[in-house]
């Protein structure tokens, strides 16, 4: 299998890539088809279709010239170019489709030059009664264009392609200055025949005039700097193939009426100077384009072969094979010239082209899409030296695929449909290889950050009127509990943003940073089955004090800072809560809302219950804690909770809060059944802990407030609960409305 797809005896210049596109565009179609298209849709609808075509066209030109001058540019030509930005997995999908469709354009090409031939055809039936069959001419130029090409490779072909152009540009030339026996009175402009067929019937017969563009591509490997000759080669056969287009259209309007434009498909030939000249030109334009495609496709093909993208490595060592000295691709040509051979068989023009058009079509829109989404990427590696324009690319892309379903619906969902076949097959078997997933990283980077930078310009006066979670928890007992890492997953699943700190105790050096990375690494791991929205970081710092001090004055990558910090310690082993107490002025000084949770050997038991507790000294908590509890039935792991709220006021104040509360509820339009509200007539004999480990002796979670003077309390108040499930305190840094 050859290392390089570069072919080391031929080094061509701008002017093959140029000749080889100019030909495909000025071929079969401009001779054969486009005075059928006028006469079916008119010079307006000729203009829109060739509009069209070039608004695919040229922003597909300039997204190739812009990806090819970022890289060096190998064999392959657009399989190449796809491929390694947009990944082998993707690039291999689309390479086999275009390899396809290039293969079958061979057959295209030489059905269109049997066409050539029917002023020889109908001398020989006039002269000799035998009426020669096209397919006999057609197969027969297939095996000698498939012996000249197998025996002498690339350099034979450019030389005949030299000389069909030359051939094609003089019979072009005559056809423009000749005129015809009888024009028509007056030149109208929507002059068609009766009973047109519709635009994009005749656009997808006429689309193969477009896949010059493809053809230059192709020979990628076989030029000598092809990030000057790219460019310039396609750009310049693009615009002089729109030129011409347009001029010839304009041409057999103002020569020929619509039903002889729409009845003699070699229509030219009455118009040239000399006749004869217009079917040697179309002979010299199909047979060139059939040179053009039958030296890019096997390189295609060859270059699907070299990168391995077939599970069978075998057939990939086959398919890559080239001759020894000039890595010529010899059994990629014989599978090209079957495929090719067993098309020309079946004979259909129009058929054939709407195949490649697709194809084509799609091939287009991809690339498109890879220079618009390099754009949007912004990559530092991403530097070509010449520039599209990241909109041009976009209406490249949104044009193709759109015209994709216009031309034939069920064709292009059949594509589509083949394109994701490919691409689960050849991801199924090759994992390794580049997917989706690094395609869009750069583009997510891109947006995240801008939308980072918007979300924390903007809503600065209404924090607290549209208050959400940004919620920070910092342990060093990740991988003892997961309790902690659980709240915070439930807080930021749907309504928060939650980041997990693991902290490390110590000084930042080689060591510590290694073992902050494998931590980092073993709780990916652990909670990639989680399929949590928590993002997941280290600290390493000489004290709890300095990492919490840390940790409450970084922005957070949410874009509009943390609100929130939440603490955990477990009721049997306290371990860092001290500390946690000792700090309690630091949360409260940067006016963060302050959660400490309190988890047992019990966790959070079946996900059922939610208790809230409230009491005449939660002013400032009360609202924060039922907005907590409805933020984490907002999680599929609470799809079955229910809230149940306990308020603990002394008699006098019952009534009025409780009409307080249903009416909060009600406003606030929270998921709290009147039945779930319970007040409790505050005993003086009993304490509060008391009152809520008999009444939630059998909650599943318990969220109840805390005030400073508790935390003077110490440990006592927040570590002696019995066999309640988890607990979570909180202490509000302002009063939260809910409306």
């Amino acid at each position: 299998m050859p290392s390089s797809l570069l072919n080391k005896k031929v080094s061509f210049g701008t002017a093959p890539v140029f000749f080889t596109a100019i030909s495909t565009i000025l071929g079969a179609i401009l001779f054969l088809r486009l005075g059928w298209g006028l006469g079916q849709l008119g010079f307006i609808g000729i203009i829109g279709i060739i509009a069209l075509g070039h608004l695919i066209t040229i922003p597909t030109t300039l997204a190739v010239a812009e990806i090819a001058t970022n890289q060096k540019v190998q064999g392959g030509g657009a399989y190449y170019i796809i491929s390694r930005s947009f990944g082998l997995n993707i690039g291999g999908s689309i390479g086999i489709a275009l390899y396809i469709s290039q293969a079958i354009s061979v057959a295209f090409y030489i059905i269109a030059f049997a066409e050539a031939w029917d002023p020889v055809i109908i001398w020989l039936r006039d002269q000799t009664g035998f009426l020669l069959p096209k397919r006999v001419i057609s197969l027969s130029t297939m095996t000698i264009l498939s012996a000249v090409m197998l025996t002498r490779g690339a350099r034979i072909g450019m030389k005949a392609l030299y000389a069909v152009v030359a051939i094609l540009f003089i019979s072009i030339f005559l056809f423009f200055i000749g005129s015809p026996d009888h024009a028509p009175d007056a030149f109208i402009l929507n002059s068609h025949v009766a009973q047109p067929a519709s635009f994009f019937y005749v656009f997808t017969i006429l689309f193969p005039a477009f896949t010059g563009l493809a053809a230059g591509l192709g020979l990628s490997g076989d030029l000598k700097n092809p990030k000057k000759a790219i460019p310039r080669g396609t750009i310049w056969a693009t615009l002089l193939g729109m030129v011409v287009y347009a001029g010839v259209a304009y041409k057999l309007s103002i020569s020929a009426v619509p039903e002889d434009l729409n009845s003699d498909q070699l229509i030219m030939q009455r118009i040239a100077l000399w006749g004869p000249i217009i079917p040697i030109g179309l002979a010299a334009a199909t047979l060139s384009s059939a040179l053009g495609s039958i030296l890019v496709a096997p390189r295609t093909l060859q270059a699907i072969g070299v990168d391995r993208i077939l599970p069978n490595q075998r057939a990939n060592r086959w398919m890559a094979f080239g001759r020894q000295g000039s890595n010529e691709p010899v059994n990629a040509s014989i599978i090209t010239i079957l495929i090719a051979c067993f098309f020309i068989a079946v004979g259909d023009i129009n058929f054939v082209a709407g195949i490649i058009s697709m194809f084509f079509i799609m091939t287009y829109g991809a690339i498109c899409l890879i220079s618009f989404l390099e754009h949007l990427a912004a990559d530092p590696s991403y530097r070509p030296t010449f520039r599209s324009k990241w909109y041009l690319s976009l209406v490249g892309a949104i044009l193709s695929f759109w015209a994709m379903f216009k031309m034939n619906p069920l064709y292009a969902f059949l594509a589509l449909v083949l394109m994701g076949m490919i691409y689960y097959y050849i991801t199924a078997k090759n994992k390794q290889k580049q997917g989706l997933a690094n395609l869009f990283r750069g583009v997510m980077f891109q947006i995240s950050r801008q939308l980072q930078i918007l979300v924390q310009r903007a809503d600065q006066g209404d924090s607290e009127f549209n208050w959400r979670p940004f919620v920070v928890c910092i342990s060093r007992d990740s991988f003892k509990r997961r309790s902690a890492f659980d709240l915070i997953k439930w807080l930021s699943y749907k309504y928060g943003f939650g980041t997990y700190m693991h902290y490390i105790k110590g000084y930042l050096n080689a060591d510590t940073h290694r073992e902050s990375r494998e931590v980092l690494s073993r709780l990916l791991a652990l909670t990639q089955a989680a399929r949590s929205k928590v993002h997941l970081d280290t600290i390493i710092s000489p004290s709890y004090t300095s990492a919490i001090a840390q940790m409450i004055q970084i922005q957070g990558i949410s874009g509009k800072g943390n609100n929130m910090i939440l603490l955990e310690f477990s009721r049997d082993e306290p371990g860092d809560f001290p500390e946690v107490i000792r700090n309690f002025g630091l949360f409260k000084s940067t006016h963060f809302d302050v959660c400490i949770l309190n988890t047992s050997i019990k966790g959070f038991g079946y996900y059922r219950e939610i208790h809230v507790w409230i009491t005449s000294q939660d002013y400032e908590n009360a609202n924060l804690m039922i907005l907590l509890a409805f933020i984490l039935l907002g999680h599929p792991d609470w799809k079955k909770g229910v809230i149940k709220i306990f308020a603990l006021y002394p008699e006098e104040q019952m009534k009025r809060q409780r009409y307080q509360l249903m009416q909060l509820i009600r406003a606030g339009r929270l998921p709290i059944s009147p039945e779930n509200i319970e007040l409790i007539r505050f005993d003086p004999e009993k304490s509060e802990k008391r009152i809520i480990s008999e009444k939630s002796i059998d909650a599943d979670f318990i969220i109840t407030g805390f005030r400073t003077s508790d935390v003077q309390e110490g440990l006592g108040f927040f570590a002696d609960w019995g066999d309640l499930n988890n607990i979570l305190f909180v202490n509000a840094d302002r009063q939260k409305e809910i409306k």
